[in-house]
């Protein structure tokens, strides 16, 4: 079990050129990964396309978060990949940021509340109950879910959570142990 790992203090090149490649990947990703979202809001799961999805788009934050060890990493990697995503005309254009950004603030509450010293699973499950948290708050206002009948709204969050759980918790938490086994981050 990993509890305790202590968090490096300041950024070295090397740390900032593993958030520049995580975020560049991510980046591309999340705009191939758009083709997804309006696969899924051409069919009668319109209202579910965001929140089926959504995991994807959160994984460059809790990613860089554990795998730097650092206080911000999780916002910052997360911005860097909006703004990689931006950049390759995202279809939500200059919005993706706040999105990249919102979104990061999520994943890095999840890792604050252990004061940065749980980058394990538990550090992971706090990031995706954060981001799923600060996420539906931020559509609540942004994409007018406070307009949706309460059974909705439940389901919605309970996907968002798997989602997100699943992609930006579990899958983040396979690439972590095999990026430790490569000795690439030490």
């Amino acid at each position: 079990m990993q509890t305790v790992n202590h968090t490096k203090k300041g950024w070295s090149v090397k740390d900032v050129i593993f958030l520049a490649i995580i975020a560049i990947f991510f980046g591309i990703i999340y705009q191939v990964w758009s083709f997804a979202y309006y696969a899924v809001a051409a069919t009668p799961l319109k209202p579910y396309a965001n929140d089926l999805t959504l995991g994807v788009w959160i994984m460059a934050g809790p990613l860089a978060g554990v795998l730097l060890k650092k206080a911000g990493a999780s916002v910052i990697g997360e911005l860097l990949a909006a703004a990689v995503e931006m950049l390759l005309f995202s279809s939500w254009g200059a919005s993706t940021l706040i999105s990249g950004f919102i979104q990061g603030i999520g994943n890095e509450l999840g890792f604050a509340v252990t004061g940065y010293k749980n980058w394990g699973k538990l550090g992971l499950l706090l990031s995706t109950i954060g981001s799923t948290i600060v996420t539906f708050i931020w559509d609540w206002f942004q994409s007018g879910y406070s307009e949706y009948q309460v059974g909705l709204l439940i389901s919605l969050f309970v996907i968002r959570f798997i989602s997100i759980g699943f992609f930006a918790g579990i899958l983040v938490y396979w690439i972590k142990k095999l990026t430790d086994k490569s000795g690439l981050i030490k």
